[in-house]
């Protein structure tokens, strides 16, 4: 199959730091290659694969000092209509300019939404661009899109193996990686430290748009012998610093889509304590891959717990549920599934491939508006 990825030039396809998009594209460009499939990657420079490779800016726009993308991405994807006629199967990783530009080649096109589709401002291209096809990262991802959103399936993401090798021993700090950012609730990770009495470490970059909350909210908690904020940090040193904690905190306070951090944590055989908020119930199975909370209170409790855990066991889930090779195979059958539609004599649209397995969905403490579309996401699960 000849398949076109198209992610964000945000970053470096791996990113050299941060990104999780850009990652996640990564993994799935070299096990489609890997699986025998003729991929095309359009990407900044400084991108590494083994899939034939277009440099659509000469590096990474955040790590050039370029903060608006907008021009840079239409630039990309006028040269991905311009070659369109060479793939079989378009795979978007943008969000919302494909559906525009792309709209009369749907049959062909699927886009991946990475982030929260809580914001109303997006919703009005959803729903005027029906025809699109979409993938959603998990179930609870889905709530607050319109009834007519055009649901292929849900994937869960994958890595390679080898990117965060299990540590059988794991070690006795408590583990915070990501961004410095409200949502994610570095306040609440330092709080549960210091309740524990256990270490932390802090591996977090901080954005333009945080560095107030940063300066104003978490600078000040970091002067602590238990606190140590070590910034942002490279692939090599997130193996040793996932491998080397006893349990990554996951205190988010949003909606998270996915939250990629957990499965690399859980490669590593570290467990994840976690809030029950977005797509957590469906990413970590309790008392399995970690522990979820809903309070500090459970959360230094489960600090405790996880000493217990089967380091073994929780790699052992991910090798079950997260790798590249699975996520891979589950976007060819969404590609066949695509193609089949395009193709057949009556013209009709092809059956939806089932939701991937999560908890039922209910309405959550953060959602802004009333649940939007819910037939969308009752029509079962799968493994």
């Amino acid at each position: 199959m000849r398949i076109a990825l198209v992610p964000p030039l945000a970053e470096a396809v791996p990113p050299k730091l941060y990104g999780g998009t850009e990652r996640v594209v990564s993994w799935l460009a070299e096990e489609l290659v890997r699986q025998g499939h003729k991929v095309t990657l359009f990407a900044s420079g400084g991108s590494e694969t083994k899939a034939n490779l277009v440099v659509c800016a000469p590096r990474s726009l955040r790590l050039a000092g370029i903060r608006d993308h907008l021009g840079s991405t239409l630039g990309m994807l006028r040269e991905v209509r311009r070659r369109a006629d060479d793939f079989d199967i378009i795979h978007f990783h943008l969000d919302l300019l494909p559906n525009a530009l792309f709209h009369d080649l749907a049959p062909k096109c699927l886009t991946t939404l990475h982030g929260r589709l809580d914001r109303p401002d997006i919703l009005p291209l959803y729903k005027a661009y029906p025809e699109m096809p979409l993938v959603s990262i998990s179930n609870a991802q889905r709530r607050p899109m319109p009834a007519n959103a055009n649901w292929l399936t849900t994937i869960f993401h994958g890595l390679a193996s080898h990117v965060c090798p299990f540590d059988p021993e794991g070690g006795d700090y408590l583990a915070f990686l990501g961004r410095i950012s409200p949502e994610k609730r570095p306040d609440r990770a330092i709080e549960i430290a210091k309740k524990a009495g256990v270490p932390l470490k802090i591996a977090a970059k901080v954005d333009d748009v945080d560095l107030v909350y940063f300066k104003a909210e978490i600078e000040p908690l970091l002067d602590h012998p238990l606190i140590e904020f070590l910034g942002e940090i490279d692939e090599r040193q997130k193996r040793q610093f996932l491998g080397g904690a006893r349990a990554l905190l996951f205190p988010i306070d949003w909606p998270e889509p996915f939250g990629l951090v957990m499965i690399e944590a859980m490669s590593a055989g570290t467990p994840v304590i976690a809030w029950r908020n977005g797509s957590v119930p469906e990413v970590v199975t309790d008392r399995v891959g970690g522990i979820i909370v809903d309070s500090i209170d459970a959360a230094v409790a489960a600090v405790q717990e996880v000493s217990t855990m089967s380091r073994s066991t929780v790699r052992a889930e991910f090798e079950t549920r997260f790798t590249a090779a699975r996520m891979a195979r589950d976007y060819v059958a969404a590609y066949r599934l695509l193609l089949a539609g395009a193709s057949a004599s009556t013209g009709a649209a092809a059956p939806a491939l089932p939701l991937a397995a999560g908890t039922k969905l209910a309405p959550a403490a953060w959602e802004h508006f009333p649940l939007q579309g819910a037939g969308s996401i009752s029509r079962g699960s799968s493994g």
